[in-house]
């Protein structure tokens, strides 16, 4: 059933245009991009059905917002309905503009003045990745982005992170700061001792060349911690 042959109270985009796009929920908001359903199933039903809890056996969807819009193009393929490239292409080019938009904030306004925004956006780049990666957001003397890099790719439970190439891509920004960071594909974004230990010396390292390590964030599906606000770095 597509959105023109639903009742019109039940047309999430009359119901947009009538009271503004905050009066929707998750699944008519998804509905509007969608646009169609598959045979026996509604748009309505197709968008909450991409939005329920995962399932044992990869069944299910991806539990709310945060996890489709973290979502891959190769993750929406299992859903029943997202099989055509033209809705995969879509969502995905939904969650690249919102990372464009978090990122222009960042480049337009010191980071720290913003700190859901950081958050925001190393989790719509980080948190939904099945192994570990480890990043950095190199800022300029204002705290802007400058620019954000993936520098290393681990295992679900390690990565290796070399302080020498962190420091010479510092240096290649002509960063004055930078905020460190990774996800943890477990779910819990308690930093180890490994963390701790990596993250002093990364902060030795960068002071060598007059860089600054004002954060190391740690971001989960759903969840983030702050190093810094812990006393930790």
């Amino acid at each position: 059933m597509a959105l023109k042959d639903l009742p019109a109270d039940a047309r999430p985009r009359e119901k947009l245009l009538a009271r503004g796009a905050a009066a929707l929920a998750d699944a008519e908001l998804l509905a509007l991009i969608l646009r169609t359903g598959i045979a026996g199933k509604s748009v309505l039903h197709l968008a909450q059905e991409l939005l329920d809890a995962p399932q044992p056996g990869g069944k299910g969807g991806f539990g709310g917002l945060d996890g489709l819009l973290n979502a891959s193009v190769d993750d929406l393929k299992r859903i029943k309905g997202l099989g055509g490239p033209a809705k995969r292409a879509e969502l995905a080019a939904v969650l690249e503009l919102a990372r464009r938009a978090v990122a222009q904030r960042l480049r337009e306004r010191e980071v720290f003045s913003t700190p859901g925004a950081v958050r925001q956006y190393l989790q719509l780049h980080l948190a939904a990745r099945p192994h570990e990666v480890f990043a950095v957001l190199f800022l300029d003397a204002q705290n802007r982005l400058v620019a954000m890099e993936e520098l290393f790719r681990g295992t679900l439970t390690q990565t290796s992170v070399y302080p020498r190439e962190v420091v010479l891509r510092a240096l290649h920004h002509q960063a004055a700061s930078v905020v460190l960071a990774h996800n943890h594909p477990s779910g819990t974004v308690q930093p180890s001792r490994a963390d701790e230990a990596l993250t002093q010396t990364l902060k030795a390292a960068l002071a060598l060349v007059d860089v600054r390590v004002l954060d190391h964030i740690i971001v989960a599906q759903g969840d983030s911690l702050s190093m810094a606000e812990r006393g930790l770095l």
